[in-house]
């Protein structure tokens, strides 16, 4: 099949290039030129303007945007004079769900497609292929079958599952339901991907922590004693619990996979301050929860972590040491 990009970054790029290697034809275009000549370089079309790239495409046209957020109403309303009835344009980046279902009853009227796709996979895509939960209306998705299949994993990216019929999900795309629903399961992949990250980061911490008996701690009123230094006395091989536990281990996953990498290349994490960003998928996860009454402390405590990587509690954590020198004369104490 043909079909047009529009982004070319680190997941759109690298997703041009695995649907060119399946054989299919690619237009491209960024509004950074060398990010076009890198893939003209591996056999897409590229385009200097968006009117370029419209008039290379063929009716019906699929268009893939994998730009931020943000900007995907700004691209599509630049797209929509060029395009006739017939044509797909699919969302692939992080929007709102909610968008997406606003999104696609403005192009229908136009008799155009509108199909969002969450993606996960990130830089390793390229070669391992790209989770893709799809949303929108049936006969667009089917059309676009061989564009998700040359995308996604295929079915040898996990053992079968024992009991099940195979569908698409087999092999690592599902047609989730209509205009929405692909982006909804992808903010709740990620809500569950903020606790999943958290949950390590909170257990290697700890680990961290173990020879905190050999420390010396201060005897006074502002510090609380440790009761049996003696069970803390544990230097522990942290790189080598990560590789570990990769191996048959109840917690294994890509994940850990990827902490034992990180570990291995930079044993002290020095290189990174620890101020965790989030993209807008976590916090509409917990809003998702609160608005439909379903309980979530797992995901929204890791959202809320995140917050304090940043320095967001800074306020809260000056007014408590203020209240407790208010009360009982505390007075704050160095690193202990």
């Amino acid at each position: 099949m043909q079909i047009g990009m529009i982004g070319l970054g680190r997941m759109g790029g690298n997703m041009t290039r695995r649907l060119l290697r399946a054989g299919h034809t690619c237009v491209v275009y960024d509004r950074q030129a060398e990010n076009v000549r890198r893939l003209q370089g591996d056999g897409a079309q590229g385009t200097d303007s968006l009117p370029a790239f419209i008039g290379a495409l063929e009716a019906p046209r699929t268009i893939w945007l994998m730009v931020p957020a943000a900007v995907v109403d700004q691209t599509i309303d630049t797209l929509i004079p060029h395009l006739q009835p017939g044509d797909a344009v699919i969302d692939g980046g992080n929007s709102h769900y909610v968008d997406d279902i606003r999104r696609a009853a403005a192009l229908t009227e136009r008799g155009l497609h509108y199909v969002d796709v969450g993606v996960s996979g990130g830089v390793w895509g390229l070669d391992r292929g790209y989770c893709l939960m799809i949303g929108g209306a049936p006969e667009p998705v089917r059309r676009l079958a061989p564009i998700f299949a040359a995308l996604s994993p295929g079915r040898a990216a996990a053992p079968d599952t024992e009991g099940r019929n195979r569908t698409t999900a087999d092999e690592g795309y599902l047609h989730c339901g209509p205009a929405g629903a692909g982006h909804f399961v992808k903010m709740i992949h990620n809500g569950i991907e903020y606790a999943l990250m958290g949950a390590y980061a909170e257990g290697f911490n700890i680990l961290a922590h173990a020879n905190a008996g050999a420390a010396q701690r201060s005897a006074d009123a502002e510090t609380a004693p440790l009761r049996e230094p003696a069970h803390y006395q544990y230097d522990l091989p942290i790189p080598e619990i990560a590789e570990l536990w990769r191996r048959g281990s109840v917690i294994g996953s890509w994940l850990l996979d990827l902490t034992a990498r990180a570990f291995a290349a930079h044993p002290d994490l020095r290189p990174f301050e620890g101020r965790v960003s989030d993209s807008g998928e976590g916090r509409w996860t917990a809003l998702a929860a609160i608005e439909s009454s379903a309980p979530a402390p797992l995901l929204t405590a890791a959202l809320f972590q995140r917050f304090a990587s940043r320095g967001e509690d800074d306020l809260a954590n000056r007014l408590l040491s203020a209240m407790r020198y208010e009360f009982g004369g505390h007075v704050e104490r160095g690193e202990q």
